[in-house]
Formats: C-alpha cells, sequence, structure tokens
C-alpha cells in the first residue's frame, strides 16, 4: 500500500515538474517582450541613432516586440553588455565579436553580416600634399587609428603595418587612438597627425556626402580584404527568435522603400548568414599582434 503511495507522489511530481517547465517557457517566450539592440560606437552617437531608427522599426514589425536602441559609451562596453546578456543584439566588428565570444566562453553568435562584410577594407589616409604614398612611408610620423577595439581602424590597420616590418610603437613618431572612423579623418584634416587608419565604408560615406575632399585628404593605402561586422546574440536567447531575427535581415531587400532606405544606411547590398568560423583570421591577426586578452 505505502509503495504503491510513493509511486503515486512520484509520478505527481514529475507531472508538475513538465508542467512547471512548459509554464517557465511559455513565461519566458512572453518575458521577451523588449528586444535591446545597440552598436559598437564606431561614428557618432546621433549618426548610430539615425542609421538605425528604420531598421528598429523594421524589426519590430518583423518580431511583434518593441525594440529598443541603446547607446554604449565604448567598445567595450558593447562587449560586455551583450556578454552579461544586458543586451539582446549587437552590431559588432570583426574584433568585438571575437573577444565578445572569447569573454563569453563561446557563448555568443553571429547570426548575419553584410555581403560587403566578406571581403572588407581598411584604407590609410594622409593630406594631399604630403609625401606619404606608402606603408613604409610612415616611419618617424604620427598616425592616428580609431578606437583600441576597433577591427578596421586599429586591428588589421596595425597587423598591415607589422607584415610591412613597420612596428607602430618604436617605428612612428606617435601613435593615438581617436575613438571613431569620422574623428580619425577629423584628426588627419584638422593637422592633428600626419596620417589615419579607418574602415572604407565611412571613409567612402564621408566622401560621397561631400564631408572630406579627396582633393585635399586622399587614401595613400588600402589593405586587403579581410571579415569585419556582424550582427550577433548570446546563445542563451530562444532559438526561434535568433531564427526569426536571422530571417528578418536575410528578407531585406532594395525592392521597397523601406529595405531601400534600411540597406542605404546600413550601406549594405543585402545581409547574408554567418558564423564564428569567419573570424577566425581576426582572432589570429589580435592573437599576433598580442591584443586578445
Amino acid at each position: 500500500m505505502m509503495t504503491g503511495l510513493v509511486k503515486q507522489l512520484k509520478n505527481t511530481v514529475k507531472a508538475l515538474a513538465v508542467v512547471g517547465l512548459a509554464a517557465l517557457s511559455l513565461a519566458t517566450a512572453q518575458a521577451q517582450t523588449i528586444l535591446r539592440v545597440t552598436a559598437i560606437p564606431d561614428e557618432s552617437p546621433t549618426e548610430l541613432a539615425r542609421k538605425f531608427a528604420p531598421l528598429g522599426k523594421y524589426l519590430e514589425k518583423e518580431l511583434g516586440v518593441k525594440v529598443e536602441w541603446t547607446p554604449v559609451t565604448d567598445y567595450a562596453a558593447a562587449v560586455e553588455a551583450v556578454v552579461n546578456k544586458k543586451i539582446d543584439l549587437a552590431w559588432f566588428g570583426g574584433f568585438t565579436f571575437v573577444q565578445a565570444n572569447a569573454r563569453s566562453g563561446g557563448k555568443i553568435v553571429p547570426l548575419v553580416q553584410r555581403e560587403e562584410d566578406e571581403k572588407f577594407r581598411s584604407v590609410f589616409i594622409t593630406e594631399a600634399g604630403s609625401k606619404i604614398t606608402k606603408l613604409e612611408d610612415l616611419k618617424g610620423h604620427t598616425l592616428s587609428f580609431g578606437s583600441a577595439s576597433s577591427t578596421s581602424g586599429h586591428l588589421m590597420p596595425r597587423s598591415f603595418l607589422l607584415a610591412a616590418k613597420i612596428n607602430p610603437e618604436t617605428d612612428l613618431k606617435r601613435i593615438s587612438f581617436s575613438g571613431a572612423h569620422d574623428a580619425t579623418v577629423a584628426a588627419v584634416a584638422g593637422g592633428k597627425v600626419d596620417a589615419g587608419a579607418l574602415n572604407i565604408s565611412v571613409w567612402e560615406k564621408l566622401v560621397s556626402e561631400k564631408k572630406v575632399d579627396p582633393k585635399e585628404i586622399r587614401v595613400f593605402y588600402t589593405t586587403p580584404p579581410y571579415y569585419d561586422y556582424n550582427w550577433s546574440v548570446h546563445a542563451e536567447m530562444p532559438a526561434a527568435l535568433q531564427e526569426k531575427l536571422k530571417q528578418a535581415f536575410l528578407k531585406l531587400n532594395d525592392s521597397t522603400p523601406e529595405g531601400k532606405e534600411i540597406l542605404a544606411l546600413q550601406r549594405a547590398t543585402r545581409f547574408v548568414p554567418t558564423k564564428a568560423d569567419n573570424y577566425a583570421g581576426i582572432r589570429a591577426a589580435a592573437e599576433n599582434a598580442g591584443l586578445l586578452k
């Protein structure tokens, strides 16, 4: 009699546990009523907010949740916010993705990247009248990178300098960090440094918007291509939501006014799937330069 009662109690506990897990799963899904989004501050805060506004509205419509833009102070803050699950979706550079993935023990998932990010490049710029025409000419001169954690504004430019047997710390007169790509251009244009390194996408945008005159500031070196930016999430985001997010990006195209505006602001032809393995070269470059901690 007692054995049967114990067995019945065990079955009841198991049934309650199953119901409890189902309820918890439902509560978790319902709790995701806000998608918190950020981006590395590789441009000014106002420009980042302007670029994201129509994308945020689009994601709200596609996901059925409120999308909340949360700016961060620097690249490190973006990494920590995603690692600690304070942010759900982040626009990372290749290096910040690698940093976040390392900090989280491999728990950051890159969902999509722009087609352009499969073959991204950096440019080195200087004043039009400068005698600097190649990387080797930088010896003895001053140079500005972007953020220390920037892929296209620091890590990869540094990597190509090292490949050209130029040690930024010993061969250059001084290096500095502007904090953002547009700030690097301003530093060169203002005569604060002899040269600067930044991502090619921001450079081309500034030229097209006539915010910089290529007759006054010129590109003297363009790097070989490498993988760069992506939209990433924490691995603990429900798989269904990850897939819904991915599909929302993949279906964007320029056949609609909405899609055309979003892609233009994101400086993208289209978004394509990506994976962590694509950034193995970035990780190797960071380790080789002693920048991955």
